[in-house]
């Protein structure tokens, strides 16, 4: 079935209510390999119970996730091609570490690229507290659906990255990831074989399966806590950014960090291949 642009334009993804425990913000974090060094008290607020703890500012992006539903055939889409091009959250306040949440997503727009050149999907997730109605996040994202274009939507606005920043960085931040991560990240909520099946990645012509890319987003924003917030979740503010190169479970992401007023412009590699596998990142602080 081919994508027809007004029925996926209004997809109807229904709202998600997630209860959310203490534990499922420390798996959060441990799944991004925090507390590796069990002395760092930084690092270990994130992953332990109590009045002191803190969620990651960056897991909004599996609080109140619809799950894959892109795979579903009606969407016309071919899932096995498509790939997360760019992500951006926007905090709104401290995301709480107990308590219940709604997760509201839609279509904002499609972006017909043409016959074999595939198309773009852009996407939005509101965080919402559910006992208050208070916005807690805003996250925007790309889709790129590889094997998609030539359905006849339109061709454009497409979104305009942030600019790549010139010149050396003036901080470097590695953080390794773990050969298990991918199946360790998965357990908050995002199943697509892709990051855990050998079977699934091949046909998608990796080698192995490859890490999700919002645990890489998860890692860079752990680097820029650190870095650019003081460690202070409540400084967190926006971050924005676009995926170039897939990471392999393993492999040291080491984040490049511009500091700007206000913020910093990143971007991330990967030291053992030494491929960008991030660019055009924006970050704005509280």
């Amino acid at each position: 079935m081919p994508i027809t642009y007004e029925r996926l334009l209004n997809f109807p993804i229904p709202d998600v209510r997630q209860r959310l425990r203490w534990q499922d913000a420390a798996l959060y974090a441990l799944s991004l390999g925090c507390a590796q060094d069990p002395m760092d008290e930084a690092e270990l607020r994130f992953v332990t119970e109590g009045a002191a703890m803190r969620a990651l500012p960056t897991m909004a992006v599996v609080l109140g996730y619809p799950g894959f539903w892109l795979r579903d055939p009606t969407t016309g889409v071919d899932a096995l091609r498509l790939v997360h091009g760019e992500q951006a959250i926007t905090l709104h306040g401290t995301l709480p570490v107990e308590g219940e949440v709604i997760g509201r997503s839609r279509v904002t727009g499609i972006v017909d690229r043409g016959e074999g050149k595939g198309a773009l999907l852009y996407s939005e997730r509101v965080i919402l507290d559910a006992a208050t109605g208070e916005k807690l996040a805003t996250l925007e994202q790309t889709t790129f659906l590889r094997g998609d274009g030539g359905f006849g939507g339109p061709s454009g606005p497409v979104k305009k990255p942030a600019p790549e920043p010139e010149g050396a960085p003036a901080i470097t931040l590695d953080l390794p990831t773990r050969p298990e991560m991918a199946l360790l990240y998965r357990l908050n909520g995002d199943h697509n074989p892709l990051h855990s099946d050998p079977a699934v990645a091949a046909k998608a012509g990796f080698p192995r399966p490859i890490l999700h890319g919002l645990a890489t987003f998860g890692v860079v924003g752990r680097a820029l806590l650190r870095a650019v917030c003081g460690g202070d979740p409540a400084r967190f503010g926006r971050m924005e950014c676009r995926f170039s190169a897939p990471v392999f479970p393993g492999e040291t992401i080491r984040t490049e960090i511009w500091p700007q007023p206000g913020g910093a412009a990143f971007r991330a590699r990967v030291l053992e291949r030494d491929v960008v596998v991030v660019g055009n990142g924006a970050f704005r602080a509280r």
